[in-house]
């Protein structure tokens, strides 16, 4: 038995709909729906939600924690949200925010400037920190690794876009002999 699978999912304060194989969640911070094998049983149970499997065959083992831990983040999503920060380092380096979009200036000769899309909602806090957010874990990281490719953090002076909580090694740089 899966161990992440067999958990049951709270789902208090929340609406859920479910058609055959796709479910919808809906909550505080906004509304998603996703389709999920057929082989997956979800049953709403006691303000519960659990998904059970129908055999122990490899393909049906696998897809038992993944649904559940997918159901999960949706359910966390609607109901917490989720959040990423990239911290900007370098002299000059900086974000700032037009209307909705973002405008970063991060050593090129040309300014990018990042239109997200509408579920995600991007803050400035401080001209070098970024803080994305949005109910789908999937498309936060998605746009938080999007933001991070523009200037990836180098190891000799970690001038870059990097994750708050990213550590970076820095390398020597050359000996003078």
């Amino acid at each position: 038995m899966s161990r992440v699978g067999k958990k049951p999912i709270d789902i208090k304060n929340i609406e859920l709909t479910q058609t055959g194989n796709i479910i919808k969640v809906k909550g505080k911070f906004g509304e998603l729906e996703k389709s999920f094998h057929p082989n997956m049983k979800i049953k709403v149970e006691d303000n519960q939600l659990i998904v059970e499997r129908p055999d122990d065959q490899r393909e049906n083992r696998a897809l038992h924690g993944l649904t559940r831990a997918l159901l999960n983040n949706m359910v966390q999503g609607v109901s917490e949200g989720f959040s990423k920060t990239l911290d900007i380092i370098g002299v000059g380096y900086k974000a700032e925010l037009k209307g909705k979009n973002l405008l970063l200036v991060i050593g090129y000769s040309h300014p990018i400037y990042f239109i997200p899309p509408e579920e995600i909602k991007l803050e400035v806090p401080n001209p070098t920190q970024i803080k994305i957010s949005g109910c789908d874990k999937e498309l936060v990281g998605q746009i938080a690794a999007k933001i991070r490719s523009f200037r990836k953090p180098e190891p000799y002076k970690g001038k870059g876009i990097k994750y708050s909580d990213e550590i970076i090694i820095r390398k020597a740089g050359k000996t003078a002999g």
